[in-house]
């Protein structure tokens, strides 16, 4: 037993001796507080790119809010088209032929023997699709 205590002691000595530290200097990042000044040009293009504040629509506090109004009817108004389309398609609809024109959707339904035909147009960016629902 003493034995185990003389070799805890050696290594115990042995590892103090061993110990380094050094002293804890902080040196702050923004020239602004001190730092370096050639890490201007990297925090603002770093603050550029985190910025989520949109100029085009601060002078029209309105405009986001009635944008998403017409979207969110846009919506709405597709969502119904497509619950008529399958209630015409799988059973009993009123789906009238003709050319409907909502918001910036123009929207062309035409029915044949085979089923039923909707063409879509958005007139803001030129976007088209057509869809083909059968009959069963």
């Amino acid at each position: 037993m003493n034995l185990f205590k003389l070799f805890y002691a050696l290594c115990l000595v042995y590892c103090s001796t061993q110990l380094y530290a050094q002293d804890f200097v902080y040196k702050p990042i923004n020239p602004a507080f001190g730092g370096d000044t050639f890490n201007y040009n990297w925090l603002l293009s770093s603050a550029q790119e985190q910025n989520q504040y949109d100029e085009a629509n601060a002078n029209d506090p309105f405009g986001t809010g009635i944008d998403n109004f017409e979207e969110n009817l846009n919506r709405q108004v597709l969502s119904l088209l497509s619950r008529q389309l399958v209630s015409d398609a799988f059973g009993e609809g009123t789906l009238q032929d003709g050319v409907y024109s909502i918001g910036s959707y123009e929207i062309e339904v035409s029915s044949n023997t085979s089923g039923i035909n909707i063409y879509l147009f958005n007139t803001d960016d030129g976007s088209e699709t057509t869809v083909a629902v059968p009959f069963y």
